[in-house]
């Protein structure tokens, strides 16, 4: 406020100074008309800086006093709030004041809870006492009740057990009389059984000595027992080497009508014989995985085509020396006559090879869609691709049975167990598409069965 007045102090005396000049100018211009023009210029160019700040000084009153009106405003609003904190705090006071009040009336009503408590506590106490003493009054009078029931019974059976006495005395007395009479037989009696028992004595000695001879004879028995064992035991001996000699004779059948290529133990083409077939040639294998190994799906050049029709699957196709199938039908046939297990030679592009087992390999029939069971996985290979395959019947492009929207032997150019469609399929054109789980393409690879039990013999 004291800026302000100065500030309109120093406003008037310069207007009025540029009043006086004003006039000053006006009267010497009066003198010279000519000279007007140069004094209206003059006098404008003198006159704007004073006009400018005149003008700067009216709009900072204007804004002294805007801002003046809104300082009263704020200052009275203030004012009402802080009437209004002043009235809520009195009301907060009150309400602590009032609080405190409860507070320590729930204290004081807490401590007469305890207080109650306490007695009721020792109330129950003396109740519970009162009432033992009165269970313990109680079981004393039933004892004494009872004790006096019994002294009565006990009473009663004295004076009954005297009557029976005075009853059996005269009974004594009379059976004392008949005892006598009765002894005399009793004697007469006894002199019977000494001879009865003189006769058993003279039997008993027979019944020993046929014991004796009974004893005897056992003995012999137990003789000829043991005789007998060693006839078994040399019976068994002996026919233990014929059942060896029929497992040699088996074998030889084997190699003159084998099932598996077990009696071969080499790596060349056999015969096989299995029923349901007939006569058949396989490839068998003895370096990969160890001897006995019918190879049953090989991929090795590339040059036969692998998308065949159902027929075909089922007879197989190919060459042993090339790439080749053996046919479902077939595989069907030699898994059913026991447990086999699967060996998977995989040779990758860089030259790396791994291996893939499963120990119990077997196909379902023709009817069931040549369906693949395999066991339990072990291998030099990490991943168990096949495994998505199991359960799966097998599919070409002329019989669908993957569970695919389209058939995945079409769309992959070989039949296989697809599914949806397929982890790993050792069928499929030769090149980036043969492979194990996908990402691992494959140079060669072959399937190989075993049979399992055979080998543990």
């Amino acid at each position: 406020m004291c800026k302000i007045k100065i500030n309109a102090t120093v406003f008037l005396i310069i207007l009025q100074i540029f009043l006086v000049a004003a006039a000053a100018f006006e009267e010497t211009c009066e003198f010279d008309r000519k000279m007007e023009k140069q004094c209206l210029s003059h006098t404008y160019k003198t006159v704007k800086p004073l006009l400018d700040y005149f003008r700067q000084v009216r709009n900072e009153l204007e804004d002294k006093e805007i801002k003046e009106n809104m300082l009263n405003e704020l200052n009275s609003d203030l004012m009402e709030k802080y009437h209004e904190i002043v009235r809520i705090h009195e009301k907060f006071m009150k309400e602590a004041a009032l609080l405190d009040e409860y507070k320590n009336k729930v204290l004081k009503g807490e401590s007469d809870l305890q207080l109650s408590q306490s007695k009721v506590e020792k109330l129950e106490s003396e109740i519970k006492s009162q009432q033992n003493i009165i269970v313990k009054l109680k079981g004393e009078l039933a004892d004494k009740t009872t004790n006096l029931g019994n002294c009565e019974l006990q009473f009663k059976n004295l004076n009954s057990s005297l009557n029976e006495k005075d009853k059996k005395i005269k009974i004594f007395s009379e059976n004392i009389q008949n005892n006598t009479e009765h002894q005399k037989t009793l004697e007469v009696q006894l002199e019977k059984s000494k001879t009865k028992l003189i006769k058993q004595d003279k039997h008993i000695q027979l019944c020993q000595s046929e014991i004796d001879t009974l004893n005897r004879t056992s003995e012999n028995i137990r003789e000829q027992q043991k005789k007998i064992e060693l006839q078994l035991k040399e019976s068994e001996a002996k026919l233990i080497a014929k059942v060896k000699q029929n497992q040699l004779c088996q074998s030889e059948l084997d190699k003159l009508s084998p099932t598996s290529c077990i009696p071969f133990g080499d790596s060349d083409v056999h015969q096989l014989n299995v029923s349901g077939i007939g006569f058949f040639d396989v490839l068998c294998d003895s370096q990969l995985a160890g001897p006995g190994w019918i190879v049953i799906q090989q991929r090795v050049w590339g040059n036969e085509s692998f998308n065949r029709d159902w027929a075909t699957y089922r007879k197989g196709f190919g060459s042993y020396r090339s790439d080749f199938f053996l046919g479902l039908e077939k595989i069907y046939r030699i898994t059913s006559l026991q447990r086999h297990e699967l060996y998977i030679h995989l040779v990758a592009q860089n030259g790396s090879t791994y291996n893939a087992r499963y120990d119990d390999f077997k196909i379902s029939d023709e009817d069931n869609g040549y369906k693949l069971s395999l066991g339990k996985f072990s291998g030099t290979i990490n991943e168990d691709a096949m495994r998505y395959a199991e359960n799966k019947k097998f599919s070409t492009f002329d019989r669908d049975n993957d569970i695919h929207d389209r058939n995945c032997a079409v769309v992959y150019k070989s039949g296989w167990w697809y599914t949806n469609c397929y982890n790993c399929n050792l069928n499929a054109l030769y090149g980036p598409s043969l492979n194990w789980y996908k990402r691992n393409p494959l140079k060669e690879a072959k399937m190989l069965i075993r049979p399992k039990e055979a080998m543990k013999n």
